[in-house]
Order: C-alpha cells, then structure tokens, then sequence
C-alpha cells in the first residue's frame, strides 16, 4: 500500500493513503487490519479524506513495515463484520441530511414562488393523511396536531409557514431516524456474538479448534454455562437453553435430538451435541436488530412518561388554539398557538438522550442492553459484588500444587496432578478453570482428553472418570462434605500447612485427597477506589458475598471496604438476599462474572458481568463492562445520574421556551411562521443538545 506520512508523534501515526477514493468497505477493511496488530492500541480511518490516525506501542519501523504490506484483497475479514460497522449508515444520513438542506436552499433561490406553492401543498396531503388516519382510530395525538398547522397555513395560502413546518418535521424525523439507528446497531454490534474456539466432535473425541474452521456439517459439543456458536439441530443431549438474546424472555427453554438451536443463545444446563447449519454471524445480528427494536428494553420509565404526556397534551394545544381564536376573533393569534406544541420536543429529545447515553456507555466499553437499566442505575442504592474475577483479577495464577500421594510415582507427581485437574477444567468458563488450563500450558502439559463424560455442579465442583478411577475437583465443601471425600492419615499436618494467603482448589481422586492446587487471586489495584466513588455517587450500601472462607471474605472485606461481607455462599443464597433487599424498597445492582453469579444477575433490578466472565453471565446481564477497570463501574453510575438529571433539564426547558412561544403568539409578538420556525429550531437545539457526550 502507498501512503503519505501527514503527522507523527511518539506514539501516534496519521497516514493518507494514496488513492483516488476509499469507499466505506476498504476504510473497514483497513480498520480491521489495523486492529488486528499487536502493537497497535487504537486506530480510526477516515474516509472521506482517505486519512488513518493509529496509536501504537511498537516500533516505528515494524508499523510502517505492516502498513506496507496492507492490501485491501490479502485481508481476510470474518463474515457480516463489514456489513455491520455502522459506517455506511453514518455516510448515508449524513449525505441525506447535507441533500435537504441544499435543496431547500436551491428551491428557495432559484424555483419561482408559484411553482414553490404547488408543491408544497402536494407535500402537505402526507401529513394531512397521517392526521385523518389518527383521527379515524379515535385518537388525538401529534400526526393530528401536525396535520392542523400544516392545513391551515396551507388554507391560508401561506404556503411559506407550511413549507418551513415541513421542512423542519422532515429535519427532526431524520436525526430521531439516524441516532436510533446508529444507537440499535452500535448495541447489536456489541451483542453479537464473538466466539474464537470451539469443541468439535470428531472420532468421538472432543477438539478444542478456531471457531473459524467449523463448517456445515460439522458437529460441536457445547458445554454447561457456554454460549451455542452456531446455528444448528440437536444431535445428542438435553439441556435448557437460555434465549434472552434472541427473543427477550428470560425463561429457559428445553432443548433435545432434533431441536433446533441458535447461534447466541445459552446452555444453562446439560450438554447438546450440535450439528452446524449455519456458520454466518450476519444472521443473529439481523435478530438482535429486531429484538432491540421491539423490545421494550429500550425504553425507560422517563421515556414512556414523555410519549404518554406528548400525546395528552395534544388536546390541550387544539383546545388553546380553539379559545384563542374565540377570545381575539384573529386567526393568526390562533394559529401561533397551533404552530407551537409540546409534544414534538417530548416525543424526540427524550428517546436521543437515552440512546445517546447508551452509545456513550458504549466507548467506555459498556454494553447497555437498553435505557431503563441506566435510569435503574441512577436509582440504585445498593451494590452487590462477587469476588473471584470481579474484586479480585480475572486472571488470577496458579502458585503451587501440594501433592498428597507417593510422589516417588511418576504419575502422581505436581505435573501429573494439573495435567489431570486442566484436562477436567479446560471444559468449564471460570476464572480458576482458566488459571489451571493456563499454567498447564505455560509448562508445556499435554491434556488430551483421556477422561469420561464431565459433570459440573454450580458453585461446588466437577466430577468425572479417568479409566476406573473418580475424579473429583472442587471446593472443600464439595470434596470432603458433600462428596465425603478424606485426608490420607499421613498427610494431615501437609494439609494443616497449607498456604492460607491463595485460595485452594481440591482434587480427590477415588475419594482420597490427591492434590491441592494453591491460586493466586489478586485484589484488583482499584478496587478500593472505585468503591469509595460509587459511594461518593449516591451508593449506600456495598455488599460482598462469595463463596470463599470466612478467613479469605474478612480479609478482603476490610481492604477494599465493603460495607457488609457475606462468606462460603451459593448461587441462591446471592439471588436471596438480593430479593430481599428489593422488597425492603432497595434498587439493587449485582456485579459478577461466573456461572453462578447467573440467578443473582437476574434477580437484581441491574445485572452487571465482567466481560472476560462466563459467557451465561454475559447474556443474563442487563449491562457487560471491560474487566479492565471497576472504575468504569462508578462511571456508569456518573452517566446514569447525569442522563436522568439531562432529560428533567430537558423537559423544563422544553415547557420554557414552548409557553414562552405560545404566551408571545396570543399577545401578537410573533407570527405563526416565526413561532413555527422557533418552535422547530429550539425542538432541534434541545435534540441535537441531547446526543452530547455526559462525561
């Protein structure tokens, strides 16, 4: 590729790429590959001026290397991804938005009036129609009130008045049209699914390989707590699949042989055996699409509130028009309250703030699934946090394994022990699960799959065979409680000694305790902080429950500063507490990143999952965050509370300036044409006001 250095600091790169035109395609292609170098942190292509700006981290010499060997036709971009970017859609309202300004200044300068006249009473019959239409299902709402002003400033034959009505109608319903849909799809892109391995079934052994080299036909086994990748018919297994993503209801549905499942959808339990039909991600984006759009997870409270109050108040604009004209015997008086309406102002600044607020949340690497869960937020007085992956790391470190057999047997050595204990894991999306697969790896440990069918118990364990031998891995309420597991006599004061700073993670095998493997699970360096500034931001109460030792919970209870800690809890017992606080009249929001976290994130009025967590507590959660950074959690707390005092802003301003408008018209200050024109710019102003950044 050719291109022109424009600008260069440390750190920072702006190019231009030598050709005649870059359509929307090539610029995505282009930020694709740019995203896809390691050394490369962030990049934007523009183009309209066939410009790139890239921030990177490596040399400048190896970029530039990269960037000489970029051509459009050699990049591989997975399918559906350039359909989605949003791009297009930008370049197409913008173009349409730049095309109606010009032409309504060209017809004004260069079409003679007369010719203006006739086609603006052609246009006005659409909205007159949308009038009569509304009337006809016995309603009085905006279409009817639209309909009026445009009328009667048509029967005036002040065809100036009707025109810039329209024209200013046509302006708001192309910004409401463009950020709704800019919004929809920059949160389907953000739900779509994104699944990089995934266990194929080939000779009747599970392979773990890049989601990318599935075909149709192939058949994949999908776990308990995973996301189904693909489209496709039940083989073998029976399960319960979660299908909020696709269709909104939370209420798992049973899936057997024959049963056709979907791409995004999650198995809450069991296990399925599915044949692929389908590999294409293009699809479940066009469903999440719909869903988003029917859903009425898009609207908050404040905004079904203003739709309801724009359409009552209707009656009271015609009934002002109507004794204006009673009380003045002037029709131009009437018609200036007509002109002026509150609902229009209503009906579009509300549902651009939410929306905006969500594409906001969403460049800090938030998932909003919709606007009530941020006016919950904003509500919320309590916070409930899982610990393992959410306070602490999500990525915590194995440390040591202390073996409790012969260690003079080669195969019950350290290494033996987690090669056993990571080929069990590696089926399983927690935090530990991936802290033992990985140091596995990092020591070169070969886990094929040597054992019989898995058996994950939530919150507690996993059970298997290897050959004629038990395999149990778990918790120590698991292992020696429920499963009646015990200590060699020899190796109880090595049991007594282990290390109390890591968390442990038990391994019998045959009901004997064979090994302990000790994790590291770091406390997140902002974990404190970013407590103390949801405090700061209207939270009273922050809560801590895991299913830790009493001993591990106090001692990170009292770093971080919680306010109440809960210890060696289950699953239900997060969802329990969480209800009660609830009937107590408490909002509460729940943050986790496990399978278990899953019923406490459905029973909260907010569920929040760590985006490197379980793929089941993602698509339960209400809103996905970076595991980057918990102060991302304090700043969505922010943004909520400032949308919330945005829209109260909005509708005080919108009564202001619109009584204003009216009170001016009745006293004969300004014409109809005037307030109309007034009328629609502040409508504007207050919009376009309404998508700017909160933070």
């Amino acid at each position: 590729m050719k291109y022109i250095i424009k600008h260069e600091v440390k750190g920072r790169l702006r190019i231009h790429l030598v050709q005649k035109r870059m359509n929307c395609r090539q610029a995505d292609t282009l930020l694709y590959y740019l995203q896809g170098l390691p050394f490369v942190k962030n990049a934007k292509v523009y183009a309209e001026t066939s410009d790139a700006a890239i921030f990177h981290t490596g040399s400048r010499d190896e970029l530039l290397a990269a960037l000489r060997r970029f051509h459009y036709e050699d990049v591989t971009v997975p399918e559906g991804i350039l359909d989605h970017t949003g791009r297009e859609l930008n370049t197409f309202y913008q173009e349409r938005l730049v095309q109606k300004v010009v032409l309504r200044a060209m017809g004004k300068l260069f079409v003679p009036y007369p010719v203006r006249a006739a086609y603006t009473a052609l246009r006005s019959l659409k909205y007159l129609g949308k009038g009569v239409r509304c009337l006809s299902r016995g309603k009085l709402e905006v279409e009817v009130l639209d309909a009026a002003a445009i009328g009667v400033s048509v029967l005036r034959a002040d065809f100036n008045t009707a025109s810039s009505v329209m024209f200013l109608l046509g302006i708001g319903e192309l910004l409401e049209e463009w950020t709704h849909k800019k919004s929809v799809g920059d949160l389907a892109r953000s739900m779509s699914l994104k699944v990089s391995k995934v266990w194929l079934l080939r000779d009747g052994q599970e392979i773990l390989v890049s989601a990318s080299e599935i075909l149709p036909g192939d058949e994949v086994v999908v776990h308990m707590g995973n996301v189904i990748p693909f489209d496709g018919i039940v083989t073998a297994g029976e399960a319960m699949v979660n299908q909020s993503s696709m269709t909104g209801e939370s209420q798992p549905v049973h899936k057997n042989k024959e049963k056709y499942v979907y791409a995004g959808t999650v198995l809450e339990e069991g296990e399925l055996t599915i044949q692929v039909k389908a590999v294409s991600g293009s699809t479940r984006y066009e469903k999440i699409v719909t869903m988003i759009e029917e859903s009425e997870k898009l609207k908050s409270s404040v905004e079904s509130k203003a739709e309801s109050l724009a359409d009552r108040l209707v009656p009271y604009t015609l009934g002002g028009t109507a004794l204006t004209y009673l009380l003045t015997r002037n029709t131009t008086k009437a018609l200036a309250v007509l002109m002026v309406d509150f609902s229009c102002a209503l009906k579009l600044a509300m549902p651009i703030s939410v929306l905006s607020a969500i594409r906001e949340a969403s460049t800090r690497h938030m998932t909003v699934k919709g606007g009530k869960y941020l006016e919950a937020v904003a509500e919320a007085d309590t916070i409930v946090f899982d610990k393992t992956g959410t306070l602490t790391r999500a990525k915590p470190v194995v440390k040591d394994i202390v073996v409790f057999r012969k260690e003079s047997d080669t195969e019950n050595t350290k290494d033996e022990m987690l090669r056993i204990a990571a080929c069990l894991e590696e089926h399983f999306p927690h935090s530990m699960a991936k802290a033992v697969v990985q140091a596995a790896k990092s020591r070169g440990l070969d886990h094929e799959e040597m054992h019989s069918k898995v058996n994950y118990i939530v919150a507690h364990g996993i059970s298997s065979s290897i050959g004629e031998h038990k395999v149990i891995i778990g918790s120590h309420h698991f292992v020696f409680e429920d499963e009646g597991c015990s200590i060699p006599e020899e190796y109880q004061e090595r049991f007594d000694s282990l290390p109390t700073e890591y968390s442990h993670l038990y391994m019998a095998i045959d009901h004997q305790l064979a090994a302990v493997i000790c994790i590291e699970d770091p406390l997140r360096e902002e974990a404190a902080e970013a407590i103390r500034a949801l405090k700061a931001n209207g939270i009273r109460k922050v809560v801590m429950m895991t299913g830790d030792s009493e001993r591990t919970a106090a001692a990170i209870a009292r770093r971080v500063g919680v306010d109440e800690y809960y210890s060696e809890v289950l699953p239900e017992d997060k969802a329990d507490y969480i209800e009660r606080q609830k009937a107590n009249g408490g909002v509460v929001i729940m943050v986790g990143d496990g399978i278990n976290d899953s019923p406490a994130l459905s029973a909260a009025n907010v569920g929040i999952a760590i985006s490197d967590g379980a793929e089941i507590a993602r698509e339960i959660a209400d809103i996905t965050i970076a595991a980057d950074d918990l102060n991302e959690i304090a700043a969505l707390k922010q943004l909520s509370d400032r949308l919330m005092k945005r829209i109260h802003k909005n509708y005080r301003s919108i009564v202001a300036v619109n009584t204003a408008l009216i009170a001016a018209g009745v006293g004969g200050l300004i014409q109809p044409t005037t307030s109309a024109l007034l009328h629609n710019t502040s409508t504007l102003a207050i919009s376009l006001k309404s998508m700017k950044n909160l933070l």
